[in-house]
């Protein structure tokens, strides 16, 4: 389940208009969608979109405040995906180093 949520966390990261919503939420503080969209050069409708993506891979959480529906970032999907990133370049720098003592210069 955590590999499939890493997953979801890249591939939500992997357009560059989520990842300016994304910056825009982390400078920002919480926002709603229209406020993104004044920020972003694209329609309130493709901020609701992009929204939904980042929500399902659990990068962002909604809150109703009247009428308007608030967002904001949620931490611990993006500290998942940066631990695995962790853990998979030290696999590698393990291998590599194996590699470079088999077979020196």
């Amino acid at each position: 389940m955590k590999d499939e949520r890493v997953g979801m966390v890249f591939a939500a990261l992997g357009d560059p208009t989520r990842r300016q919503v994304v910056e825009s939420l982390a400078s920002e503080g919480e926002m709603t969608a229209t406020e993104l969209a004044e920020q972003i050069p694209v329609t309130r409708q493709a901020i609701a979109k992009h929204l939904a993506t980042l929500s399902e891979a659990g990068l962002v959480s909604a809150e109703a405040h009247g009428r308007e529906v608030r967002y904001r970032l949620t931490p611990a999907p993006m500290r998942q995906a940066v631990a695995w990133l962790a853990e998979t370049g030290a696999e590698w720098d393990e291998r590599l180093a194996r590699l470079r003592s088999r077979f020196p210069r």
